[in-house]
């Protein structure tokens, strides 16, 4: 663990400073992720077109969102392994700018019209896309057991206000690329480079003291105590609900996740195969963006009060609603695809902080980070996963089968949940 400074000691004897540290913790998380968010929207809402307008094909277009959440999977291994040896400060922030760096990359990559540099700039950005997500875990180190989900929901809720700015930009950032010599599909791409530059210069400056660092501190304190006094130092987490409670979490993320980047990734391209143009698609890429970012604050409290296995439950139905609609309402329809996007957005956020605050739960802060980063890695993976089959899938069989893909692998985190509630029934 890095060394702390001997000024550090007053958060680690008083709860009013632990608390004061929090709370700045949190204010400097949602300034970071305002901007993270704007960085995200770009992929989601451009990659495929990209991709798609350089090798005219929509069989591989499902390629760029499978590179970047590629590319998020390693970044997401190593911010975890930065964040668990050195803080979050230096993960966060070398993933942030990381991402910014791929952004410039796919700029270029689209002046130039070279498929293959595009493809590793894509790689890149993704670090931007897991360092995001990642960053939902800086707010839970010094919360209460309690108030761990509503934590995760403020970083998440903080996202929206970038996230679905993007989308809604793409036009504008398009005149701005078109009268700079810039092809117009690469303009988000400016804006995303900037945003997460942004985000991880305001960590790196502000983030200080932090607070994986000082948790880790009072661990260690409270362990030494325990250890003088005869008593169990493994108690802040359950040994024997803890292999579990990670898997299940893992399981939630990762399910959750493949179903929305599957269905989101190739939304853009059945939408302008229905005569959409990028205006529409932006607007309901931003509805969708703003569903899985918004509900945070309000999911979060449901998930403490309530508790991680009802919530998950509400997620699968919601995902799987989402699915039904996606697969039978009309393409041209902008009003039912923007509410069967909406739902997809409100599933998965329902999903992501259930199942985050199930990972949060089961580890200790000894190797949390680390666990964190590598559940992330799957998450990913998955993601990636998802976003080069969905586009073979709708090559070859439809949008719709797709869409009722994703509503079958939604259910399955119903037995995941009753197989996790039957290994400790006082759990989540």
């Amino acid at each position: 663990m890095k060394k702390l400074d001997s000024s550090f000691n007053k958060y680690i004897d008083s709860e009013k400073m632990q608390e004061k540290l929090y709370k700045r913790t949190l204010i400097i998380i949602v300034i970071s992720q305002t901007f993270g968010g704007a960085g995200l929207a770009a992929g989601i809402t451009v990659g495929a077109l990209i991709a798609q307008d350089m090798m005219q094909t929509t069989s591989y277009a499902g390629l760029p969102a499978a590179l970047f959440t590629l590319g998020s999977a390693l970044s997401a291994f190593l911010v975890g392994r930065l964040s668990q040896r050195y803080g979050r400060r230096s993960g966060l922030s070398f993933g942030f700018i990381t991402g910014g760096i791929g952004a410039i990359g796919v700029i270029f990559a689209t002046i130039s019209g070279n498929i293959w540099f595009l493809f590793l700039a894509l790689f890149v950005y993704g670090a931007g896309t897991s360092t995001n997500l990642q960053a939902r875990y800086a707010g839970t180190d010094l919360a209460s057991e309690k108030n761990r989900a509503t934590s995760v929901s403020i970083a998440m809720v903080a996202t929206t206000f970038g996230a679905v700015a993007g989308p809604n930009l793409v036009t504008p950032m398009g005149h701005v690329a078109t009268a700079i010599g810039i092809p117009p599909l690469a303009g988000p791409f400016i804006l995303a480079a900037v945003a997460y530059i942004l985000a991880g210069l305001t960590l790196l400056i502000y983030l200080r003291p932090d607070p994986l660092l000082i948790a880790k501190a009072i661990a260690e304190k409270q362990e030494k105590e325990d250890n003088d006094n005869g008593l169990d130092t493994d108690r802040f987490v359950n040994p024997e609900q803890s292999r579990a409670g990670v898997i299940a979490g893992a399981l939630v993320l990762v399910l959750s996740h493949v179903i929305m980047v599957a269905i989101m990734t190739m939304t853009p391209i059945h939408m302008q195969n229905h005569g959409a143009g990028l205006t529409a698609v932006g607007i309901v890429i931003g509805l969708h963006v703003a569903a899985m970012y918004l509900p945070s604050i309000i999911t979060g409290r449901l998930v403490d009060k309530f508790g991680r296995y009802k919530m998950v439950i509400a997620s699968a139905i919601t995902l799987a609603l989402s699915g039904v609609m996606a697969a039978f309402v009309p393409g041209d329809s902008l009003f039912w695809v923007a509410i069967s996007l909406i739902l997809l957005g409100i599933g998965w956020n329902f999903g992501l902080i259930s199942g985050t605050a199930m990972v949060v739960d089961s580890t200790n802060i000894k190797t949390r980070a680390k666990t964190q980063g590598s559940v992330d890695i799957w998450v990913a993976l998955a993601g990636s996963a998802g976003s080069l089959s969905s586009g073979m899938i709708v090559a070859f069989s439809g949008f719709g089968l797709l869409a009722l893909v994703g509503t079958f692998i939604s259910l399955l985190l119903i037995p995941v949940m009753i197989w996790i509630h039957l290994q400790d029934k006082h759990s989540y």
